[in-house]
């Protein structure tokens, strides 16, 4: 390449970046509606759309201009919320006046290349690979100059490689230039900390599945397509929902596709979009409470972490020792923290796993504190839990880098520790189970324990009679059902009953001794007797649980009549 030729590539580079920021003049008109610099962030824009809108609002304002200004507003939000749209309104003037990249058709000459044209009105570039270079001012006269994109000159006209000039499309643009043919570094779309967050649409099974009742803060915008102020309040939301991440949610619900839903829910249609806050601030359940305040961000926020959970009893750390010596089916968690008040986190929890554990929190000024050092913590904020079998656990200690990993953190903690939880009460459900199993089986009365059972020191003994297997089984149950009832204290008499079965068909001697006849037509029955007067008396009619009851309550009322027996009974 000649010296002339690099000195007039380097002027046509220089002439076709000049006209390229030309376009970009008159960008600043859209940042001047919304009252907020060039260099603005997105939270500051959306900060100036939310004061605007609410000055400006068909709803709120009806100057003349008012709903014009509206539109206005609008428009420029839309721009320069989106970073796509703003990158290219900053260098063109124009949302859709950016970089055009058209992708070569496959095969030919032109395979794999791309064009690119920019520019804004008769100031305007293009060039194509294997083409020329075109530039176009005022006076509609255009130059051309072929080139390639490879970094190989081609073998005819006046054309030239970009060769080393590679790194200052690079640079310029962003990205890389790859493979000599393609720009990057323009993204579509919002993006960033300052994107806010889309709403959910909720529909009447998304509603069932993700809301009702699943103890977690919901805002709901209900709307029309024709509703007034959708999009500024969708805006409000979507700040609100950013800022608490994980702890609300928010959702939009279209009352026109799904007005069964929005007449269960008791939402009528208006011709204002509507706000809820779908809550469990006052009860175990959730329920719909309409935010009436200002269209302003942190007057909802504030609104919502009001109408959070509570579920969780604020109390003092000297009142801790009873949570590790009351034993309940549910565990408890404790959380240990600075704050004047619960955390927005622990509240949010609370509403969560409100069925699962029973939530504690108290407030502590430093980890020296001798009663935060005998629960073992060294470092706060910190969460301690209790097993239902008084077992204490250390579940997290250190501070929480922000809301969402915060949640998600504390959530797998709680996961874990109800899994734990749910191992330790199996266990002792199954010892406890099995230790009043012991405690229900009633004895069968033989000569060796009759002493024990029914001798001369018990006042009366109830005997189960029976002359089959499936007989026993019933006696056996009711008995065994009857005897944990304490009737003895419950009827304020100190006789101690004893309750203990007999085999008839083995026992016919006893039996004998107390009637002649023995009993002998008689496949189960009750006898009520008094060793030390060798008294009786028996029930045979309608032997169920509360007929038994009865029975042995009439017996210490002293409402039964006894007989003596004809002689004293002897066991086998």
């Amino acid at each position: 390449m000649t010296i002339i030729s690099r000195v007039l590539l380097t002027f046509l580079l220089c002439v076709a970046l000049f006209l390229f920021f030309r376009g970009a003049e008159g960008a600043a008109d859209l940042y001047k509606v919304l009252g907020v610099e060039k260099t603005a962030s997105q939270r500051e824009i959306q900060k100036a759309f939310h004061k605007l809108s609410l000055k400006y609002h068909p709803d709120k304002n009806n100057a003349k201009g008012a709903k014009e200004k509206f539109a206005e507003i609008n428009n420029a939000y839309e721009i320069l919320s989106d970073e796509g749209k703003r990158k290219n309104y900053d260098m063109y003037g124009d949302e859709n006046g950016g970089p055009r990249f058209d992708g070569g058709t496959p095969g030919g000459s032109q395979e794999g290349y791309t064009y690119f044209t920019g520019g804004q009105g008769n100031n305007r570039f293009s060039f194509r690979p294997g083409g020329q270079w075109h530039t176009q001012g005022s006076q509609g006269k255009s130059q051309a100059f072929s080139f390639s994109f490879g970094g190989n000159p081609t073998t005819s006209g006046n054309s030239f490689s970009f060769g080393g000039f590679d790194d200052i499309f690079s640079n310029f643009f962003g990205g890389e230039m790859k493979g000599g043919n393609q720009f990057g570094g323009f993204g579509g779309g919002r993006s960033g900390s300052d994107s806010p967050t889309a709403l959910q649409n909720v529909n009447s099974q998304a509603f069932q599945k993700e809301i009702l009742d699943k103890g977690l803060t919901w805002i709901l915008l209900f709307y029309t397509p024709s509703s007034r102020g959708y999009n500024v309040l969708e805006s409000i939301v979507q700040d609100v929902v950013s800022s608490l991440q994980e702890v609300v949610k928010g959702g939009s619900i279209n009352c026109q596709s799904e007005q069964a839903l929005c007449k269960e829910l008791g939402v009528s249609s208006s011709k204002s979009a509507k706000l809820f806050i779908y809550s469990y601030r006052t009860s175990e359940k959730g329920s719909l409470i309409e935010y009436s305040g200002d269209w302003v961000a942190r007057d909802l926020k504030l609104f919502c972490i009001d109408q959070l959970p509570k579920f969780s009893k604020r109390i003092n750390l000297s009142q801790f020792s009873f949570l590790s010596s009351t034993i309940e089916n549910l565990p408890k968690v404790l959380l240990l923290s600075t704050k004047k008040e619960t955390p927005v986190i622990w509240r949010a929890l609370s509403g969560l796993y409100r069925k699962h554990f029973i939530f504690y929190d108290a407030q502590v000024y430093d980890s020296s504190d001798s009663s935060v050092k005998s629960l073992g913590v060294d470092v706060l904020p910190a969460v301690i839990g209790w097993l239902s079998n008084g077992e204490k656990h250390i579940l997290r200690t250190g501070p929480i880098k922000d809301l969402k990993s915060g949640m998600s953190e504390l959530r797998s903690s709680l996961d874990s520790f109800e899994k734990k939880n749910k191992k330790v009460a199996f266990t002792h459900r199954t010892s406890k189970s099995e230790a009043r199993q012991e405690e229900k089986l009633i004895p069968e009365l033989v000569a060796s324990n009759m002493k024990t059972f029914c001798g001369e020191k018990i006042p009366v003994c109830i005997l189960g009679v029976f002359r089959s297997s499936k007989a026993k089984e019933k006696l056996e149950a009711i008995l065994s059902a009857v005897s944990q009832k304490r009737l003895a204290r419950l009827y304020n008499t100190k006789d101690t009953i004893s309750y203990s079965l007999l085999d008839g068909t083995k026992q016919t001697a006893f039996l004998s001794s107390l009637d002649k006849s023995g009993f002998k037509s008689l496949d189960k029955f009750l006898v009520a007797y008094k060793p030390r007067k060798e008294k009786f008396a028996v029930f045979k009619d309608g032997i169920t649980e509360e007929a038994v009851e009865r029975f042995i309550s009439s017996v210490l009322n002293g409402d039964v009549q006894f007989t003596k027996s004809w002689r004293k009974p002897e066991l086998k």
